[in-house]
């Protein structure tokens, strides 16, 4: 019975909440929030419907058109994130039709599906990672104050004197009680030794208690030590196993076959371990993932993440205008068949993957193109009209430059400042200067490639190359940025087209 899938959408998480949760992050482009955020809480609806309902409702696939850098994937990203769908953005140029050299279309499905392991595992840690701690703890005791009825380890100990003498005294009153006590398999010699027998077990029953209490005494005080964070230097021994690493076949159309080889080779190759000296702070992070490990029900797993990648799933799919065929032959005739390979997994069909089989009917599809060139109508038909949503995103203003560098949660000038923070230098800048750097942005966007708001991104590195390297060496310091500032190092760069095109 396949494990259902875990609720990651909530009730309150409307249209409007979802766009001013983007708002927080993503400058302007309204129309494209509002549509995705329509198509996400239409699959919140759809799972509220009967089951006979529920199938034939399928999701409203978008396109968006506009250039380079105005926030397509982004949008896309922020919004699985926001509502713990899995996501994957995946270039159409990278796909060729079957037949032709190069990676086929259901390869993202197969993607897909690791994107929701990763996040169902996320989730199924936090649940059984108390469990675990207990259990490394047990285990660090276990390394910290061995039974003594266990023979003593060889070599250098790593215990200092006073427990190496505890250690030593709880394996001698062990010992003395394993010799002492009688053999019960073989009968009384006499009938006059019961006396003695029932005494020499009596008294060796006494003895093993007392070792038992001296251990679980010495066993809580380290317990006690080790919580109190005493022991995190102390050196253990622990046994780790080596990953196996993947296998990589050179051929372009064995992935499947690559999965049967590997777990083939995993069963039947022996698994590699060995013993490590390492820290009590190091072992117990190392012992607590084997826990996790030992704990995670991989079957259940596997099934919630296909079932989550069938119901909410989300694929970006970029540059779709690039495979686009135009008149002439050559390599269109691969970027034509690419289009009819992608027609059936948009439109709804089973795709085999090393978990079992994913229905694609209920994965939302988000297409992005800046269709400079080419038309959304140059697509095949069918494939158009499995996107019927169609957003048009707009090229960024000189305004809109200046809101990303003041208003996202994330802005890049907050980083700047945080990154410089760490070297003990604070870094302030004017509204003088923010306007002049998005004026920069939108000049050289305009002269030379629009690159859009990544522009911002170039602007800045060369403006702050020179603070950034010598900071480690100014210590505590406060740098206004002004528009002075701006100007010494931007303006000649900015107002040379070709030094433009290869510095900015």
């Amino acid at each position: 019975m396949t494990a259902p899938a875990p609720e990651t959408f909530s009730d309150d998480m409307t249209p409007r909440r979802l766009v001013q949760e983007l708002d927080r992050f993503i400058i302007g482009q309204d129309d494209a929030k509002r549509a995705v955020a329509i198509a996400v809480r239409n699959r919140w609806r759809r799972r509220q419907l009967g089951d006979e309902l529920r199938q034939d409702v399928t999701p409203k696939n978008i396109l968006m058109i506009g250039p380079t850098g105005v926030g397509k994937t982004e949008i896309a990203r922020r919004l699985a994130k926001l509502t713990g769908a899995p996501f994957i953005k995946v270039e159409a140029t990278k796909y060729t039709e079957v037949g032709y050299y190069g990676r086929d279309v259901e390869s993202m499905i197969r993607e897909l599906v690791d994107a929701a392991i990763s996040l169902v595992r996320d989730g199924e840690r936090k649940r059984v990672e108390p469990e675990a701690e207990r259990r490394a703890r047990q285990r660090l005791l276990d390394l910290l104050c061995p039974r003594p009825a266990t023979a003593p380890a060889r070599g250098k100990s790593n215990a200092d004197a006073k427990e190496n003498e505890i250690a030593q005294s709880l394996e001698k009153l062990w010992s003395h009680a394993l010799a002492t006590a009688p053999n019960t398999t073989e009968p009384a010699a006499h009938e006059e030794s019961k006396p003695h027998a029932d005494d020499a077990k009596t008294s060796a029953k006494a003895e093993a208690e007392a070792a038992e209490a001296t251990y679980q005494r010495t066993r809580t005080k380290l317990g006690e030590m080790l919580d109190r964070g005493e022991l995190e230097q102390r050196k253990v021994e622990i046994s780790v196993e080596a990953k196996s690493e993947p296998m990589m076949l050179g051929m372009g159309r064995l992935e499947n076959m690559d999965i049967d080889l590997q777990k083939m080779f995993e069963r039947v190759m022996p698994r590699n371990s060995s013993r490590r000296e390492v820290t009590v702070a190091e072992a117990r992070r190392t012992l607590i993932e084997q826990e996790v490990e030992a704990l995670f029900d991989m079957d259940k797993i596997h099934a919630q993440a296909v079932e989550l990648a069938e119901s909410q799933g989300m694929i970006f799919l970029d540059e779709l205008d690039k495979i686009v065929a135009s008149e002439a032959r050559g390599a269109d005739v691969s970027r034509h068949g690419v289009q009819r390979d992608l027609l059936p997994i948009v439109e709804g069909t089973t795709v085999q993957t090393r978990y079992g089989y994913v229905k694609t009917d209920h994965i939302l599809f988000i297409a992005a193109g800046a269709f400079h060139r080419t038309q959304p109508s140059d697509l095949m038909p069918e494939l158009q009209g499995r996107f019927p949503i169609r957003v048009e995103l707009k090229g960024l203003s000189k305004q809109d430059f200046e809101r990303i560098l003041r208003e996202p949660q994330n802005s890049l000038l907050r980083q700047y400042v945080a990154l410089l923070g760490t070297e003990g230098v604070q870094i302030e800048f004017t509204d003088e200067a923010i306007d002049l750097l998005a004026h920069y942005a939108d000049q050289v966007n305009r002269t030379t490639q629009n690159i859009g708001a990544r522009r911002l991104a170039t602007i800045l590195e060369r403006l702050l190359e020179e603070l950034s390297f010598e900071a480690p060496d100014m210590g505590m310091g406060k740098v206004a940025i002004d528009r002075a500032y701006v100007e010494q190092r931007l303006d000649a760069v900015a107002q040379d087209e070709d030094l433009s095109r290869y510095i900015l």
